[in-house]
């Protein structure tokens, strides 16, 4: 595989995981008594230090992954 293509992969899952955590604290904050500002200004803080974190762990995991499938081939 190529770097693109390990990159695009890793980007796909990292803003997806990132998305659903940030979208999982504006929906628990709806519990509570917070005005849609404050909910949304939270879950967009959620979504970029979750994209800090997420990022440098899935990134050598699809590489390691795609490594192994083409050495099975």
């Amino acid at each position: 595989m190529n770097k693109e293509k390990t990159a695009a992969i890793s980007a796909v899952i990292y803003t997806g995981i990132s998305l659903g955590i940030a979208v999982a604290f504006y929906l628990a904050a709806g519990l509570g008594r917070y005005d849609a500002i404050a909910r949304f200004g939270g879950a967009a803080w959620v979504f970029i230090l979750s994209m800090i974190i997420t990022m440098p762990v899935v990134i050598p995991r699809v590489k390691s992954r795609q490594q192994q499938g083409e050495n099975n081939n």
